[in-house]
């Protein structure tokens, strides 16, 4: 019996000690399989942002200084002003590891109180002066480049033909060609300063975010004092790359004898910031636009809302060069020319716009988003649950 089975069993040939040395190493053994351990198929409905703010909470105290460098620098704390985010960058004032951020920057969550509103104790923060600072800079650029490229001589312009009316006219050229020149331009530099100051560069914007409880009040005089700073500094670029002071600019200029009065500039200034302000807050400054198209295209939307109105009131009324809905960029503008009488319809309109539009925003606010159908539009991944066990075996 046991020759037979050694007879049927093959011969084994022991390897030589030269086939030993180049046998090839044998595999791994392959890792144990845990089902608990695998990755979802999908994961939650959060942005990278809200990850990134979530695990940096967690290990970290917002306003330490390590917290403060891994959000790149000392300027990054957020602010629900913001122009273009749409509130993404703002923290949430109901948690408690916020509550000293918030003591610091109160317009750092939306819906301040008249007290967080008007806490003087944020002109002794040296980064919202700083962001003023920056604010200065950004309101500079713009005002000088939208003011140079819609510069003119200081004559009136034509009347409109019986046939084509205003539109075979230079003003109605210059406005064709300077308005996407500014939208471009805009929404540029909200790109560039937006992450730092919320890249307002304009009083309208100021305005009308302090009415809305976006920003406090030491935010607002120290964003005003620079705009109004820069504008003044960019009249004066003006006047010396001119050469001259008899120049008009299209949205800062008005011929009262030629049959447009100041209460007819007056009406057009207010709807024009009222339309303005629903328009940029809608796309630019509105938490439900995060669902849809986020803070990447909302300054892009917010250079075409300002394009678009003033090519729209630039031409209508003889004589008139549009609404300026910038007190900023047309005071500006008088710095280096000369102020003219009316010069206060680009201040008293800009603040009752604010007031009417931030009693609407008082009473009907925006709300959270509903992420319940976001997923629809591509925008973020749906939540799916577990799936449940059938006949006993795991799903993987």
């Amino acid at each position: 019996m046991t020759d037979s089975a050694h007879a049927t069993q093959p011969h084994q040939i022991q390897p030589t000690t030269e086939e030993q040395q180049f046998k090839a190493p044998s595999p791994p053994p392959s890792p144990t399989f845990h089902p608990s351990r695998t990755l979802p198929d999908r994961f939650p409905s959060t942005t990278a942002y809200e990850m990134s703010t979530t695990a940096t909470r967690q290990t970290l105290n917002p306003n330490s200084l390590a917290c403060r460098r891994r959000r790149g620098g000392s300027l990054s704390a957020p602010f629900a002003g913001r122009l273009g985010g749409n509130q993404e960058f703002t923290v949430d004032r109901s948690d408690p590891q916020n509550e000293e951020l918030l003591k610091k920057v109160p317009d750092a969550a939306p819906n301040l109180s008249l007290q967080e509103s008007f806490d003087l104790r944020g002109f002794r923060e040296a980064e919202l002066w700083k962001a003023a600072l920056i604010e200065f800079v950004g309101t500079l650029i713009f005002v000088w480049a939208s003011a140079w490229n819609s510069l003119s001589p200081n004559t009136p312009p034509p009347l409109p033909s019986e046939t084509s009316g205003p539109f075979g006219r230079s003003y109605f050229l210059g406005p064709l060609v300077a308005a996407p020149i500014n939208a471009i331009l805009l929404a540029l530099l909200i790109f560039s300063f937006g992450a730092v100051s919320g890249a307002h560069m304009n009083p309208l914007i100021t305005i009308g975010t302090f009415f809305a409880r976006l920003t406090t009040f030491p935010r607002l005089v120290l964003y005003l004092a620079a705009q109004i700073s820069a504008g003044a500094l960019a009249g004066l670029l003006l006047r010396a790359a001119a050469n001259t002071r008899e120049f008009k600019v299209g949205g800062c200029y008005l011929f009262e004898d030629m049959g447009t009065p100041v209460t007819s500039a007056f009406t057009v200034e207010v709807v024009a910031d009222l339309l303005l302000l629903v328009l940029a807050f809608g796309v630019g400054l509105d938490p439900r636009q995060r669902e849809i198209f986020g803070p990447a295209l909302g300054p892009i939307f917010v250079g075409l809302a300002v394009g678009s109105m003033a090519l729209c009131t630039a031409f209508t009324l003889p004589a008139y060069g549009g609404a300026g809905m910038n007190p900023a960029r047309c005071f500006g503008v008088f710095v280096g020319s000369r102020f003219p009488g009316w010069h206060w319809v680009h201040w008293v309109a800009p603040l009752v716009a604010s007031i009417f539009h931030g009693m609407v925003y008082f009473l009907v606010p925006p709300g959270e988003p509903n992420r319940a159908n976001a997923h629809k539009i591509g925008r973020v991944t749906p939540k799916t649950e577990p799936q449940e066990q059938e006949d006993g075996k795991e799903s993987v």
